[in-house]
């Protein structure tokens, strides 16, 4: 029987929060700026995700953007925003700079909070998916598309170097060469070359049918074992940024740790009785 999901949800100016039984989906709410991040928003995502995963009974997340695209990368002003700080006559050079390093980090840190929900996120992108939008779907561990979605690594063509996850995330998705032509290029691609690169895993046909499948793909998994589904998510990720040496150490000890208790019992009671599951939270 799942447990309670705390419905007080907190309101913020830039994404906003939905819960649909043991799914969280967080849409990006700045329709108006094709969902570009801004100064609040940087703030707010990682707030959000926080929030969604202290909540006992999530089992699955989603993340989308609300009107006609995913996300349109950082906002514009942002970076004049930076331009002021290190041209600021008056500012000490190496002080400006650290306050542009510290703004980094933080974006940075905003987006590792898509690593750090405990359950696994799946990116619903349609319309532009640019830049920042890109380095956000990199950090999700799912990634479905509409067939005409248009992605671009678009930093090259703002003269600048992408910071945020992209050349560090996307090689283990797409591999080097993809991830290199991508980034030095500022190449438009759509769901199709999305699907063949492997960055998606499916295309659908429109928005409405995106989000109808990542709803279904998200209770699919929310019917699986919680512990073993948050196991899973750990250990990929694990395995990502480690040899398989360290992967397959790390599994073991992860199994040994937690493969003995309610939800393994409950799946082979149910596999037994011929009965589907019923997982506590």
């Amino acid at each position: 029987m799942l447990g309670r999901m705390n419905t007080d949800i907190p309101s913020f100016e830039t994404v906003r929060i939905e819960l649909d039984g043991p799914i969280g989906i967080l849409h990006m709410a700045r329709p108006d700026r094709a969902n570009a991040m801004n100064l609040p928003m940087w703030d707010e995502f990682p707030k959000a995700l926080a929030w969604m995963s202290a909540q006992p009974s999530l089992r699955a997340a989603i993340l989308c953007g609300d009107g006609k695209h995913f996300c349109a990368g950082i906002d514009l002003s942002i970076l004049q925003w930076l331009d002021g700080v290190v041209s600021d006559p008056q500012a000490c050079p190496s002080r400006a700079r650290e306050k542009v390093h510290a703004f980094i980090e933080h974006a940075q840190a905003a987006l590792n909070a898509c690593e750090q929900l405990r359950v696994p996120l799946i990116a619903a992108v349609h319309g532009a998916c640019v830049g920042a939008g890109v380095d956000m779907i990199g950090a999700c561990d799912i990634r479905i598309a509409t067939r005409d979605a248009r992605f671009c690594i678009k930093e090259v063509d703002m003269a600048v170097v992408p910071d945020v996850g992209t050349l560090q995330r996307l090689r283990h998705v797409i591999g080097y060469s993809a991830t290199a032509e991508l980034s030095l290029t500022g190449e438009t691609f759509d769901g199709d070359k999305a699907l063949a690169l492997g960055l998606v895993s499916r295309v659908c046909a429109d928005r409405e049918e995106l989000l109808a499948t990542a709803r279904q793909l998200a209770h699919t998994i929310a019917a699986k074992p919680p512990t073993t589904v948050r196991g899973i998510k750990r250990n990929l990720l694990w395995a990502r940024d480690h040899d398989v040496r360290d992967g397959l150490a790390y599994t073991a000890a992860w199994n040994a740790g937690m493969l003995m208790g309610h939800d393994i019992r409950e799946a082979v009671s149910a596999q037994m009785e011929k009965r589907a599951p019923k997982y506590s939270d």
